[in-house]
């Protein structure tokens, strides 16, 4: 079973309790099919990739558009799919420095260069 699969799972059955909504209810608000809400939140099978369906269930679940947790809603779904978020592929900068990233996160050393090109795109994000 994918991890990061359960990780959102339990992520969204936590926001799904704390809305104080049934399965059914929040199927209901969403209309997505109660037997695969219930795959999702188990970490059975991945929740949906497209963002106006995320989009759909994070305000379903209470979380604004305005808010850091609605970005970060969708990005853990779609990371759960494997999926790098929409706007990381759309900048070139965080593109070009995502390989120097995937050889650090291997365990294998970044070029000085890579190192203080990453360091200066978390200083402007």
């Amino acid at each position: 079973m994918n991890k990061r699969m359960l990780q959102f799972g339990k992520v969204l059955k936590e926001l799904r309790i704390k809305k104080e909504l049934s399965l059914r209810e929040v199927c209901k608000l969403t209309g997505y099919d109660a037997s695969n809400w219930s795959k999702v939140e188990r970490g059975r099978i991945a929740p949906p990739s497209d963002k106006q369906t995320l989009a759909k269930w994070a305000k379903a679940l209470g979380l604004s558009q305005k808010d850091k947790q609605f970005n970060e809603f969708i990005d853990q779904a779609q990371i759960a799919q494997g999926i790098i978020p929409s706007d990381m592929m759309m900048d070139n900068n965080a593109i070009q420095l995502m390989p120097a990233f995937f050889r650090t996160l291997r365990n294998k050393k970044p070029t000085k260069e890579e190192i203080d090109r990453l360091v200066e795109l978390i200083k402007n994000a």
